[in-house]
Parts: structure tokens; C-alpha cells; sequence
């Protein structure tokens, strides 16, 4: 398969399951081909992660990455989280797709849609948005900030990522979703992830 995936995982604020998409998507395109994860974290979250339990993909620090990279297939960056605007503009630049993930939480709509018209401005079709730790219903917080998203022409990835409990557990085990066994909500978060990939190789 001739295919290349160049992926970059940003955020304009911390905690929004950052390292955790970066980790899941990197399991996602493993599936499909030789895939590397660059920490690019101060933080190293994705490498204390696999130190934990470990992956079916690499992890290495940006220093290693730059060199590592070009014997994969896929490359997925976790980056540090609220990258100023000159750092943003290098990060959409360099990628296939620039993806941010973004908890629903009314008060970070004005910063959200902010940062995204300078996504738009750097990277217009390079980048989207990933609806992470979405609440069950009857919470339509998701729903309302993925309205607000679209109605400003924003590009949302179809699948939310739903607020599940297996994510921490796979955190703390050092492993995906996709590995915890014996709990059927690891299953449906693996799913959503799984169908966010899918979205991600499409197009």
C-alpha cells in the first residue's frame, strides 16, 4: 500500500485528551502500516505511557523523530499543548492533517473558534477537529459545540470521542483501548477511534 500518513495531534489548551488521541490514532494507522509516535510533549506523556505497558507502534522524542521517520509509513506527532501562532502555523504546515481535539465546555467555545480561524487562515483543508470526552445523553454538550463548529464552516470529524472511563484505564496499564480486556465500554472506545482513523485515511 503506497499510502502516507503525516499526522499532527494540537491543542490550544491542555487536558483535552491530547496524547490520548495521538496514542489511538498511531494504534489505528499501525493497523495498517508500520507507524511511528513522536513525543513532542515537554510533558512525555506518550513516553511514560508505553514505558507503562507498551504498543504495537514506536515512540521516540522530536530529537529521535526527525531521523526516525522516514522508515515508517505513518508518522503521528503528539505536540506541546497551546502552541503560540507561529508555532501552529509550522505544525499545519508540515502534515498531511492537522488534528485538534476539543472537549465540549461552553466557555472554551470563544478561544476554540479563535484558534481555528487561524488554523483556517494557515491550513484551510489541513486540519479538523476531534470532539473528545463527550458526556453521554441527555448532555447535549457535544452536540451544541459541534453545531457551532459547523455553522462556522469548521470541519468536524463525523465520530465523537465519548468521556469513558477505559481511557484512564488503558493510561495507567500502558496500552490502548483497543488492548483492555473484558469491559465492553474499552470496546466502544476503541470503535470510536477506530472509525476516527478510518475518517482520517479517507479523507
Amino acid at each position: 500500500m503506497g499510502m502516507h500518513m503525516f499526522v499532527t495531534v494540537a491543542s490550544y489548551k491542555g487536558g483535552v485528551g491530547k496524547t490520548t488521541t495521538a496514542v489511538h490514532l498511531a494504534d489505528y494507522l499501525q493497523s495498517l502500516g508500520p507507524t511511528l509516535l513522536i513525543d513532542g510533549d515537554p510533558n512525555r506523556s506518550a513516553t511514560g505511557w508505553a514505558k507503562r505497558g507498551g504498543f504495537a507502534f514506536d515512540v521516540v522524542d522530536e530529537k529521535a523523530g526527525a531521523y526516525s521517520a522516514r522508515k515508517y509509513q505513518h508518522v503521528v506527532v503528539d505536540t506541546e499543548a497551546r502552541p503560540g501562532s507561529a508555532d501552529f502555523e509550522a505544525l499545519a504546515t508540515g502534515c498531511d492533517l492537522l488534528v485538534i481535539p476539543t472537549v465540549p465546555a461552553s466557555l472554551d467555545t470563544d478561544v476554540l473558534v479563535l484558534t481555528l480561524h487561524t488554523a483556517r487562515k494557515l491550513a484551510a483543508d489541513k486540519y479538523k477537529v476531534l470532539l473528545v470526552r463527550v458526556p453521554p445523553p441527555p448532555e447535549t454538550d457535544g452536540a451544541q459545540l459541534r453545531e457551532v463548529l459547523e455553522g462556522q464552516g469548521i470541519p468536524v470529524f463525523a465520530t465523537d470521542i465519548p468521556r469513558l472511563k477505559a481511557f484512564e484505564k488503558a493510561a495507567e496499564g500502558g496500552i490502548s483501548v483497543r488492548a483492555v480486556e473484558g469491559d465492553a465500554r474499552a470496546k466502544r472506545a476503541w470503535g470510536a477511534y477506530e472509525a476516527v482513523g478510518k475518517e482520517l485515511v479517507n479523507g
